[in-house]
């Protein structure tokens, strides 16, 4: 028999956006839902537009030009819609977005009918900044506001997406996205309530999310009016709840003890992390050198922090057709830290 844990689907299905020898970036749809995350910007064109529209928040780590040249597709597949983009990044990030938008001209966008809005928000140790750049303005940047520190960049009743400051010659942000609890709909039990799947266990699954009085009655469409059903019996008949998702993204950092414990910190239990590993073992002083990870690295960062699953990428090209001896050299990191536990 099926138990409730492997039974449950996840809500969000992560993937690496390129092969691990390319630009590095994290697409993250939501099941059942027009909606979307992505971590970095760097080449975009194996994201299809379908794909890209639903993206509503952009996380980027640092704006080095594999992280944020993909800036400009995703701007020009926006413009003429009505569209809102939260954009996130570290120190300096409000002013390398009004560079890439004052690049170009914008005498014709007061026409547009559908209105682009961006907000974006630069992270830094002691607080953050927001501006906003709206397409009718021409994107010039108004509504300044500033904020305390935070390491919680996007709070919402079902998820909450936060940030570690790391050190990568200049500051680069690492990233955690966490899911309250997870909500997995029983079909069967659904069915046997007379009930049909619907738009309504999307808004079941949000009073659940907000704490709605259990004692309420929820209303539900039947075909000749409504079905009144207290939330808690409701969901004791047909849900399943389970400790919500977790995804880490954490990519160009150096090896330094301080990054390490912020990385294990930041990733801690988490259900799948994602991890840079440019260099092997035997590459360490050049490791040191650029300021990132070796595989042996990211795989003991991953053993530390107790994670069920995690995926390399950002390979320096010297190592072409060497995929292996990351995996390889990375599990074997990962395994030894478990068992030093």
């Amino acid at each position: 028999m099926e138990n409730k844990e492997t039974a449950m689907r996840p809500t969000y299905h992560p993937r690496l956006i390129n092969g691990p020898f390319e630009d590095p970036g994290l697409f993250v749809p939501f099941q059942f839902q027009r909606r979307a995350f992505l971590f970095d910007l760097g080449d975009l064109s194996p994201l299809s537009p379908r794909d890209l529209l639903k993206v509503s928040h952009v996380f980027v780590t640092h704006t080095h030009m594999d992280h944020f040249i993909g800036f400009d597709r995703l701007l020009r597949l926006f413009l003429g819609r009505r569209k809102t983009l939260n954009l996130f990044g570290p120190k300096g990030f409000l002013g390398h977005v009004e560079g890439k938008l004052s690049g170009y001209s914008w005498d014709l966008v007061e026409n547009y009918e559908n209105p682009l809005v961006l907000n974006a928000t630069e992270i830094t140790d002691t607080g953050s900044a927001t501006a906003v750049f709206a397409c009718r303005n021409g994107f010039v940047p108004k509504d300044h506001r500033t904020e305390p520190f935070s390491e919680r960049l996007l709070q919402e009743p079902a998820l909450a997406v936060s940030a570690t400051l790391f050190d990568h010659s200049i500051p680069c942000l690492g990233f955690s996205m966490q899911e309250r609890f997870h909500v997995n709909i029983k079909k069967d039990a659904v069915d046997a309530m007379g009930l049909q799947i619907g738009p309504w266990l999307k808004e079941f699954k949000e009073a659940l999310f907000a704490s709605k009085d259990p004692a309420a009655l929820f209303s539900i469409p039947t075909g000749d009016g409504f079905r009144r059903v207290r939330l808690e019996n409701l969901a004791e008949r047909i849900a399943m709840i389970a400790p919500g998702q977790k995804i880490a993204y954490i990519t160009d950092i150096e090896c330094s003890a301080s990054n390490e414990a912020k990385a294990v910190l930041l990733a801690k239990d988490a259900d799948h992390l994602f991890i840079e590993a440019p260099f092997l073992k035997s590459e360490k002083a050049t490791a040191i050198q650029k300021h990132h990870l070796t595989a042996q690295q990211a795989g003991r960062i991953a053993g530390n922090a107790r994670v069920k699953q995690f995926t390399l990428f950002h390979f320096s090209p010297r190592y072409t057709g060497r995929a292996r001896d990351f995996e390889n050299e990375a599990r074997r990191a990962y395994e030894n830290a478990r068992r030093t536990e």
